[in-house]
């Protein structure tokens, strides 16, 4: 306790004793109560800006409810705004609590931080008023920060049930895009580790022209029957990491789409979903190529993809998915557990069906096992204008889940090379 604060709450319980003595009693001991309070006031004033000064900003100091109900947006962006505009080592905490959210960006650069840790212990619930989302845009947006940490086992729900049936992406090349629940644009240095994300609206988490990101110990969960809701989309990215984690949700648990390099993807739970898939790639001019993936000690189970290549047909450039590497996976009555899919339209019909510009080649899939729920347990369909080229398949064992005879392989336009186990069967 400080002198200054000693003094006075001597000076606040001397008037007090005086008044218990001279005055009306209750009247006079709401005042004095009240001037206790306000010295507290003063001290927790004093507590917070030290607070700040120190590198400590709390969504609470700034006007956060956290109630559930109540707009904490505002709260959010002006704590952001005083983290970011601070300088050295900087932490802004979300403590336990319901917060209502909208849409928020917390954008750099942050000039004179040198590490931003985000700690989110709360539970953040996105609003449902799709009005309040622009145009392709996310709920909560991080951009243009370097040497972000976020952290505390805390969760972003979207309370996507209410937008899902707005999305009509899955049959409309020309659809309008719902939120995604976490985007990370331009970032740098970045971690993510224990935390959750519910019920996105349409993707999880996307990271987009990130480098040298690390996420684990992330959940990921919503029903399988949720359009779009990809729990991990990589985009134009490199030196990025994803490990320990549990996916489950209507859509990919991780896709990997254009201009990406050195990504590595490892010990991932996957289920319900459509499998860990690179693309889809080639539908849109100008597209980078993907390089350097690794996908490893990785778990599918009751998914309808397990490891997919999947280009579109027709594709209006050219553009290459090579050195890849799929080893040490498990499939648990999984449709497809390997397939390469060149004439990839995921709409009743697509306008031509040319052969697509994307060449595949140098692909590795290593020790492979488990089961298929589906009779083609092995389906490489390459491109006719580009054939794939250098397709390694290493101890594949893949069984049928119903124990019925065996599963089987087909191919198009690719000589794959086989080593060791092969069940099923090589392609004739």
């Amino acid at each position: 306790m400080s002198p200054d604060y000693g003094s006075k709450l001597l000076l606040v319980v001397s008037i007090f004793c005086f008044n218990g003595v001279f005055g009306s009693g209750r009247g006079t001991k709401v005042a004095a109560i009240s001037g206790l309070q306000g010295i507290e006031s003063q001290k927790s004033s004093l507590l917070h800006h030290k607070g700040r000064r120190s590198g400590f900003f709390d969504v609470m100091s700034f006007g956060a409810r956290a109630d559930g109900q109540t707009d904490d947006t505002r709260a959010f962006r002006a704590a952001w705004k005083e983290a970011c505009k601070s300088s050295g080592s900087v932490n802004l905490l979300i403590p336990k609590g319901t917060y209502l959210i909208g849409p928020i960006k917390f954008a750099g650069p942050c000039n004179n931080v040198s590490s931003l840790t985000f700690h989110l212990k709360g539970y953040l619930k996105a609003t449902t008023d799709l009005s309040k989302y622009g145009f392709s845009a996310g709920w909560i947006e991080f951009r243009l920060v370097e040497g972000l940490t976020l952290t505390g086992g805390g969760t972003f729900d979207g309370q996507g049930a209410k937008a899902w049936p707005y999305n009509n992406c899955p049959t409309h090349s020309k659809c309008i895009l719902l939120p995604t629940n976490v985007k990370f644009i331009a970032m740098n240095k970045t971690v993510v580790r224990g935390v959750t994300s519910l019920n996105s609206k349409f993707f999880h988490i996307a990271l987009v022209e990130c480098k040298n990101f690390k996420g684990n110990n992330i959940k990921i969960s919503a029903p399988a029957n949720s359009p779009n809701t990809d729990g991990i989309h990589i985009e134009r990215s490199s030196s990025v990491y994803f490990s320990g984690s549990h996916i489950g949700t209507g859509d990919d648990c991780i896709s990997v789409g254009q201009g990406n390099s050195q990504v590595t993807i490892s010990s991932i739970t996957c289920g319900p979903g459509h499998g860990i898939s690179v693309g889809s790639l080639g539908r849109y001019r100008n597209e980078g190529d993907v390089s350097g993936l690794v996908v490893r000690d990785c778990t599918m189970t009751g998914t309808s993809n397990g490891i997919r290549i999947k280009t579109w047909a027709n594709s209006p450039g050219s553009s290459a998915a090579t050195n890849m590497t799929f080893e040490n996976i498990v499939m648990n009555n999984v449709t497809n557990p390997i397939i390469i899919d060149q004439a990839y339209c995921p709409f009743s019909s697509c306008t031509s069906m040319a052969p697509s510009r994307v060449k595949i080649s140098d692909i590795y899939f290593k020790n492979i096992r488990g089961t298929s729920s589906s009779k083609v347990a092995v389906a490489l369909e390459c491109s006719k204008g580009m054939p794939c080229q250098n397709i390694y398949l290493e101890d594949v064992h893949l069984d049928l889940s119903s124990g019925e005879k065996h599963a089987t392989s087909t191919c198009k336009n690719v000589r794959a090379k086989y080593i060791g186990t092969q069940i099923p069967p090589p392609c004739s």
